[in-house]
């Protein structure tokens, strides 16, 4: 997540953190925020915080869970806005919605959208997820990786599969903390060239799965289809047909290596039931520390 301010509001822009510093310490403080909810305690916000729910997406309790028992464990109210109410004119809009809540998060398939809605917003603007980013993931993938295997500085992670939006926010974390990220894709499934660029010796791109897991201290996958691209899924069906984590290729990783995929998973296409389910599987972690990570983002921008 990029930080800045205007006029006293901190804002929270497209991905990841633009040093390392600031998002290794987020990172970490998600972790001790976990460990003090699992004895009773809570993040305390000073007054309850009220939070705009900006939703364009059918999204699953991933996203929305997470924001809502962040905020109401504090009493704090959200508000849910459908994005067409909100996208007519997002500069009057955000000018409106930021005079009357503490914070904004936007979940929708526009970048650019959620970048000029931050400009005008009086609040700090949180990227829920966009059709570039998904930072608010990653904050929850990393803790989960540092509760299990402590820093990554100096490891190797593996994605399978498509290069969207979470591959491209996989490749700022490594980038920003110093892990190396082999990214393992179909011809035409390449993640941003322009962001791959910026990431720089942090990433390599490779066609074949098996070399991406060899030595890995971590696979990572995602669905094969996303939200908007259901014409696409025959083809895309074809495409990664031999892109599945399964139980062979995750014998190529490291023996310890751990498995996380963001969900909702579809066993049987990008990943096989007994990885998923198995012992290297951490998705069950990464999915609690959802609500973890967004606590801290919360204590973070608002405190």
């Amino acid at each position: 997540m990029e930080g800045g301010t205007s006029a006293g509001a901190g804002r929270v822009g497209p991905g990841l953190d633009s040093t390392k510093e600031p998002a290794i310490s987020r990172v970490k403080f998600s972790f001790r925020i976990a460990l003090a909810f699992s004895f009773g305690f809570v993040a305390n916000l000073g007054a309850a915080p009220d939070a705009v729910f900006i939703n364009g997406n059918i999204y699953t309790g991933n996203t929305k869970q997470p924001h809502a028992e962040s905020i109401a464990v504090q009493d704090g109210r959200i508000t849910f806005v459908g994005s067409s109410a909100a996208a007519k004119k997002l500069a009057d809009t955000a000018r409106v919605i930021s005079r009357m809540c503490d914070a904004v998060m936007i979940r929708n398939d526009s970048q650019s959208d959620q970048e000029e809605f931050a400009q005008h917003s009086r609040v700090p603007v949180i990227n829920g997820l966009s059709d570039k980013h998904h930072p608010c993931q990653l904050l929850a993938d990393l803790q989960t990786w540092f509760e299990h295997r402590g820093d990554p500085k100096g490891k190797t992670a593996a994605w399978i599969g498509d290069g969207n939006n979470v591959c491209h926010s996989w490749m700022e974390a490594a980038r920003l903390i110093g892990f190396r990220l082999r990214i393992a894709t179909p011809k035409s499934y390449e993640p941003n060239a322009a962001l791959t660029a910026e990431a720089g010796d942090a990433v390599e791109l490779m066609r074949e799965p098996v070399f991406a897991a060899k030595g890995a201290d971590l696979i990572i996958t995602d669905t094969w289809t996303s939200m908007g691209q259901e014409k696409e899924s025959r083809t895309r069906l074809a495409a990664f047909s031999g892109y599945q984590v399964n139980a062979a290729l995750m014998a190529r990783a490291k023996p310890d290596a751990l498995f996380m995929h963001c969900l909702p998973a579809h066993r049987g296409e990008e990943v096989s039931a007994d990885v998923i389910d198995g012992a290297q599987s951490v998705v069950w972690d990464e999915a609690e520390n959802r609500l973890h990570a967004q606590k801290a983002l919360l204590e973070f921008l608002l405190k």
